[in-house]
């Protein structure tokens, strides 16, 4: 089964790190995403742009709407993804405590509903 598991982190905090603990954050990063190719359950994964660069859509009586941000102001945001193919609950929430954002944010584990 697939999972989604979408990593959220606090954008302030992570832009007042000092430059050598991000630049560690994303060594491990680069560790965790060979493991993860290596053992097969990689599917795909990306970083998203800040939510400075966001746009949301809404269609309110046939219209869209169009704004700048995301959807809503929170104090964690959607920072990336990883796709991940994992027999059940256990070892994708196995996978998700390996990814590095969760030493400081939080990362949601979410089964994809197959639309085939």
């Amino acid at each position: 089964m697939q999972y989604l598991l979408l990593i959220y982190s606090s954008e302030a905090e992570e832009h007042a790190m000092p430059e050598a603990e991000l630049g560690s954050i994303m060594a491990a990063y680069g560790v965790f995403t060979k493991e993860l190719v290596e053992s097969g359950a990689m599917v795909s994964a990306d970083r998203l742009r800040p939510t400075s660069d966001a746009t949301t859509v809404r269609v309110r009586d046939g219209k869209a709407l169009v704004t700048d941000g995301p959807f809503a102001e929170t104090r964690e945001a959607l920072g990336g993804y990883y796709l991940v193919e994992a027999k059940d609950l256990d070892e994708a929430t196995a996978i998700a405590a390996k990814i590095p954002t969760a030493r400081y944010g939080s990362i949601e584990v979410r089964p994809v509903w197959a639309m085939s």
